[in-house]
């Protein structure tokens, strides 16, 4: 059984996409497609845009979106395509959710432009931050939070794979989290290089927001489920969709919990598909004998 999965921010890089559509017109015309929907040249930041550029949470949420799709298309047109199931990491979510075909292109690389605006404006810039907290699990991450937060927020924001967990919230409470976390026995914690505090209850006015959003888009019935990050289990009921996005946005990725729960249902095959290999790399620690590919240009897609 085979679950495509998507890549969600951080995976993004300059040149990225560009391979596809230079190959393969199918890629090249959703490119514009993309174009059309933005009104602005989407396709040229991904193929030329600078890395600062990219980083930009408006820019990289629609950026990704558009060169996971192409690559999905482009996998589509040159072999047989049967998944069983996808999920997609945090943004990863929406590209998920096209594959399967519940939102159309247009609609989703429109809503993710305004995700982005929104998750960045949610807080002011320098008052969040983000770390990686590796060798700490369960009661202990918890309790360290819980240590941390002085009366501010701090809590799980990803739940990459075993041991590797991400916090979000204050600057202050994350920096005490991670001096905590060296004197608790952690491997290792270190602030990560991001915009925002993603995935943690500061980004209630972004949620509010999307959820306006998300009340004028259409949405489609589930060609196969969807695994979701709120919940980790399979989703294929249309009217839960909106709901479920609008609570990721403060709700933890439960990543970890999804690889786990798709080795339960019996898959033995991901492929990632998208810029970059870090959800390759995370299934690895989490789902150790299951078969993985990656599909970002014509390279990646003569190995398949």
């Amino acid at each position: 059984m085979l679950t495509l999965v998507f890549p969600g921010q951080g995976s993004q890089y300059s040149g990225m996409g560009k391979d596809l559509a230079d190959n393969f017109a199918v890629a090249r015309h959703l490119f514009e497609e993309a174009n059309d929907a933005l009104g602005f040249d989407l396709a040229n930041l991904c193929f030329t845009g600078s890395e600062a550029d990219l980083k930009l949470t408006a820019n990289t949420q629609p950026a990704i979106l558009a060169v996971s799709v192409a690559a999905l298309e482009v996998l589509r047109q040159e072999k047989e395509l049967q998944p069983t199931y996808a999920a997609g990491h945090s943004l990863g979510e929406y590209s998920a959710l096209v594959a399967a075909g519940v939102l159309s292109f247009a609609d989703a690389l429109k809503t993710v432009r305004q995700r982005g605006t929104f998750m960045q404006e949610a807080v002011p810039v320098g008052v969040g931050a983000m770390a990686a907290i590796i060798g700490l699990v369960g009661e202990e991450l918890e309790q360290l939070c819980q240590d941390a937060a002085e009366g501010e927020i701090v809590s799980p924001a990803n739940y990459n794979s075993p041991g590797q967990v991400v916090i979000a919230g204050h600057a202050t409470a994350i920096a005490r989290a991670i001096a905590l976390a060296g004197e608790r026995g952690a491997r290792r914690a270190l602030m990560l290089p991001v915009s925002a505090p993603f995935h943690c209850a500061l980004m209630a006015p972004a949620a509010e927001r999307l959820e306006r959003v998300l009340e004028q888009i259409p949405v489609g019935s589930f060609s196969f489920p969807v695994v979701t990050n709120v919940e980790a289990v399979p989703c294929e009921q249309p009217g839960r969709v909106k709901a479920l996005l609008v609570k990721q946005v403060c709700a933890p990725v439960r990543w970890d919990a999804s690889i786990e729960q798709c080795a339960r249902l019996g898959v033995t095959h991901y492929l990632e598909v998208g810029p970059g290999k870090v959800l390759t790399g995370l299934i690895k620690r989490t789902h150790r004998d299951a078969v993985l590919d990656q599909m970002s240009d014509t390279q990646s897609l003569k190995r398949l």
